[in-house]
């Protein structure tokens, strides 16, 4: 949320890493397996030709193939690295004929890619360490940094120590506003609505909103549930998980998006992997549209049909 509010251009990764670096190297690796997993669990935002979903079978992996080869023709991605990435992120299974990439080309195409699919200029990694690993993790981001890779910002205690490093402190992020501005709750089994309504509820603008409500567009439709929805500015957030992208989900929420425009309301849809690595940016677009919204309401311009 600070990242969001105070740099615009950066999108924020939160990274924990498994094991304790010995050596910069072991920094380097885990933060590009990192970035590496925020960028399939972002496909299709990177490849929107697939984002009517993909088969797994040869037809539908010779698309993802044509479709990635194309855009890394476009954008001069280095050799097969966005093919291989798609592969990986629709199979799970790596390519085993093509040359891996050289360490410094692969940080600078996956932090290039990664910034890009959260519509951003540069990605940053945000990294805790542990006591007595400062001085290792500071020589592996200065590396990364130096070769086109990631920012890498050290945070918490464990971040003091290393000379040469500029510190910065932000302002703690505001308190919760007073309940009641509310009503019903995230999923309980959803983290990632969880966040979202944790990050809504420091903002006065957020009032109103209810999650979980069930909606029916007339007496004979069949009422369907919201995740989110603000009523008097008819607005409705929906968060998608990966399922979503298949053929049969993606028909349905196409047909019921558009039954909800018919009955005046605005649809924003954000994937589960935007509000867990950018909530910050998920927070201000709904923002944006919720203040120009209730401005069109106090002069009188009223859209859709009420």
């Amino acid at each position: 949320m600070l990242i969001a509010r105070d740099h615009p251009d950066l999108a924020a990764v939160v990274h924990r890493p498994a094991t304790r670096p010995v050596m910069p190297a072991d920094v380097v690796h885990a933060a590009l397996d990192r970035l590496e997993q925020v960028a399939v669990e972002l496909l299709p935002a990177w490849l929107p030709e697939i984002a009517d979903g993909v088969r797994p079978d040869t037809a539908g992996l010779a698309a993802v193939r044509v479709a990635a080869t194309a855009r890394a023709r476009r954008e001069r991605y280095p050799g097969t690295f966005l093919p291989d990435l798609a592969r990986y992120a629709v199979t799970g299974r790596r390519a085993t004929t093509t040359t891996p990439l050289p360490v410094r080309t692969r940080a600078a195409a996956l932090a290039r890619l990664v910034a890009g699919a959260f519509g951003r200029r540069r990605v940053v990694l945000l990294v805790e360490p542990a006591a007595g690993d400062a001085a290792v993790v500071a020589a592996g981001a200065t590396w990364l940094g130096q070769h086109g890779g990631p920012a890498v910002w050290l945070v918490g205690a464990g971040a003091a120590g290393p000379e040469g490093l500029p510190a910065f402190r932000l302002a703690p992020p505001r308190a919760p506003l007073p309940g009641g501005l509310a009503a019903g709750k995230p999923h309980p089994g959803s983290d990632v609505e969880k966040r979202l309504e944790t990050a809504l509820a420091a903002e006065s603008w957020a009032a109103g909103r209810r999650w979980n409500q069930s909606f029916q567009s007339h007496g004979l439709a069949t009422p369907v549930r919201l995740d989110l929805l603000w009523p008097n500015e008819r607005c409705v957030v929906e968060i998608d998980g990966p399922e979503h992208c298949r053929p049969v989900h993606y028909e349905a929420d196409r047909q019921r998006d558009v039954q909800l425009q018919l009955d005046g309301y605005t649809v924003l849809r954000f994937t589960n992997a935007r509000v867990i690595h950018d909530v910050g940016a998920v927070v201000q677009q709904i923002g944006t549209y919720l203040r120009a919204r209730r401005r069109d309401m106090a002069e009188g311009r009223q859209h859709g049909r009420r």
